[in-house]
């Protein structure tokens, strides 16, 4: 049994190596095309993802988006960064 990864606000998450952030013309949207799997975002999710490059922590993306989205609470920020990213981790689609 594997020990299950927690995103943590100084770890530095990037895509996996076998996943590609792609525009989907059909459906005008971004996508994460993993092996078999298709992931659409919404804005917020894209601005996330965009962010995780492997170099930028937790930390310095939240505030990065803070400043892109015109400063919201950081608590709400946080919550939902920590929340996506953790679920892409758990799904394979991001390594931290």
């Amino acid at each position: 049994m594997t020990a299950r990864r927690l995103a943590e606000l100084g770890c530095k998450p990037a895509l996996a190596a076998h996943v590609r952030l792609r525009f989907d013309k059909a459906r005008d949207c971004w996508t994460l095309q993993a092996p078999e799997r298709s992931f659409m975002l919404d804005e917020t999710a894209h601005a996330i993802i965009v962010r995780c490059d492997g170099a930028a922590d937790l930390e310095a993306i939240i505030e990065d988006l803070r400043a892109a989205f015109g400063d919201p609470a950081r608590e709400t920020v946080e919550r939902d960064v920590l929340a996506l990213v953790q679920d892409l981790v758990d799904k394979g689609v991001i390594g931290l």
